[in-house]
């Protein structure tokens, strides 16, 4: 027997809609930006500087690889320790919440029902959804509304340290792609030249994953990319001064 459609409660007839929130790239997006942004920047600057310190086309090199493989360890190394002390203290917070839930369930249901009326809801409506949600899922629930944390975004530490590493490893060869592509007369201009075109780039897209707006996301990474190898170039010449 078929079941009118007027029969189907509301919530019933609602469409499959799935959203593609960017708050959900979170992790990874860090991760990446930061490693990609990272190795252009510092693998640049760094040849850029033993470049302004008269140093040869094979020192040049010799610094943008060793500055690749050292960054892509740091970035890895980094990262997990990061997120593994961020995920130390969330299975922290869960494990204690586990034990007053076993403990005191009244006293975290009551807590529940307040954290419910501080947002809006008037008391006895509060308690009703206090209840309904801890019987469906009691430490989910305390997770989400009590701690913040929300089991699909916990932090992964593997995760974040390959990420890091890899971006960092693929994005640090630019520099030296342009060093080995150029004339040697204009290897410092054809490594920052590319690198600061990889920055806007890649600022462009993390300004479309994060959904910012493009022109200020590549602006911010370019004058910041900028920078750095301005002050590494000086810091070359004068070290390149001083031992002539």
């Amino acid at each position: 027997m078929s079941v009118p459609p007027a029969a189907i409660p509301p919530v019933a007839r609602v469409p499959d809609h799935r959203e593609g929130h960017r708050s959900g790239r979170g992790q990874w997006l860090r991760a990446g930006v930061l490693g990609s942004d990272d190795a252009i920047v510092s693998t640049a600057s760094l040849m850029i500087g033993v470049a302004t310190a008269s140093a040869s086309p094979g020192a040049i090199l010799t610094a943008g690889v060793a500055g690749l493989v050292a960054g892509s360890m740091s970035m890895a190394v980094g990262e997990y320790v990061s997120v593994s002390s961020q995920r130390d203290a969330e299975q922290a917070d869960i494990a204690r919440e586990m034990r007053e839930l076993a403990a005191q369930p009244e006293v975290e249901l009551a807590e529940l029902t307040l954290i419910y009326v501080k947002r809006g809801l008037d008391p006895d409506l509060a308690a009703r959804v206090a209840e309904q949600l801890s019987a469906h899922d009691r430490l989910g629930v305390h997770m989400r509304d009590e701690l913040g944390i929300d089991q699909t975004t916990l932090a992964r530490p593997m995760q974040a340290a390959w990420i890091s590493a890899a971006s960092f490893a693929v994005f640090a060869a630019i520099p030296i792609i342009g060093l080995l592509v150029a004339p040697a007369a204009l290897g410092v201009v054809a490594i920052a030249a590319l690198s600061l075109v990889s920055l806007a780039v890649l600022g462009a897209i993390g300004g479309h994953l994060g959904g910012a707006p493009l022109g200020r996301a590549s602006l911010r990474v370019i004058v910041g990319g900028a920078l750095a190898m301005v002050m590494t170039a000086l810091v070359g010449w004068l070290f390149g001064v001083a031992a002539s």
